[in-house]
């Protein structure tokens, strides 16, 4: 990302604008889920206040939150705590300590969309695209949601299952995200058109046929431009072999 602006002090655009239904819809429901793991019972404390929480009003400020941290990303805006507790939490600043990291981590698993301090004295951010990959800035990308999630996920795949993963075993484990070749998907559009062509004319994927295959079998590998943006080290650290594991696992009873 290049010429990245400060914070605003004016006034900002509401950021849930900035989002179509499914958009809104798929945040949403992340924000669910992070707003349910984060806590054991139906209402969650602030230390703060000593005040409770419904799951539903959490849920209701990560949502929230999340939008406002795409909106910057989109913008190539950095975001500080205080403009956040001013323009989001508002009469709710005390559960920053708890939502903030539950939006962050929403942000990553579903829009591949990494948030990081930049100033830990002024409590400044950045958002940046995970593992470095610019795939959501090339020109064919358009405006949707960040697609790098997706990408960072395939790349994962590829590398824990020995530099290559077959194409069969990709779908299943992307199945368990309610992935699926073939079928439209509201962010990700036809998602075997984005592997299998997109990407690969991108440089960060390639695609083809396993050799000496009868019938042909075809299988992923890292790209060019992959190798170029990130590393093995880094995708290591993002996907722990545990997860890829357990997505192959799945994959292959599936």
């Amino acid at each position: 990302m290049s010429e990245l602006s400060k914070p605003e002090e004016d006034h900002l655009q509401d950021p849930g604008e900035a989002q179509g239904p499914e958009e809104a819809q798929l945040l949403g429901a992340e924000a669910g889920e992070a707003a349910s793991t984060s806590a054991s019972s139906p209402k969650v404390s602030s230390s703060a206040t000593g005040e409770s929480l419904s799951l539903e009003a959490l849920k209701q400020m990560i949502t929230r939150l999340m939008k406002f941290l795409l909106f910057k990303y989109r913008a190539k805006q950095l975001t500080s705590q205080a403009e956040m507790l001013k323009k989001v939490l508002r009469g709710n600043q005390a559960y920053f300590p708890v939502v903030f990291p539950q939006a962050s981590q929403s942000l990553q698993l579903v829009c591949g969309v990494e948030v990081k301090e930049v100033d830990p004295r002024e409590h400044t951010y950045i958002m940046v695209p995970i593992l470095g990959l610019t795939c959501d800035e090339m020109p064919s990308s358009g405006r949707g949601m960040p697609k790098a999630g997706l990408l960072a996920v395939v790349l994962s795949l590829i590398m824990w299952g020995g530099d290559r993963a077959p194409e069969e075993k990709v779908w299943g484990a992307l199945s368990k995200l309610g992935i699926s070749g073939g079928s439209v998907h509201c962010v990700f559009g036809e998602p075997r058109t984005l592997l299998t062509h997109v990407w690969v004319q991108q440089g960060f994927l390639e695609y083809r046929q396993v050799p000496y295959s009868h019938p042909a079998r075809y299988e992923f590998l890292w790209g060019p431009r992959a190798y170029a943006e990130t590393n093995k080290r880094e995708v290591m650290a993002a996907f722990p072999r545990q997860s890829a594991e357990a997505a192959r696992e799945e994959a292959e009873e599936a």
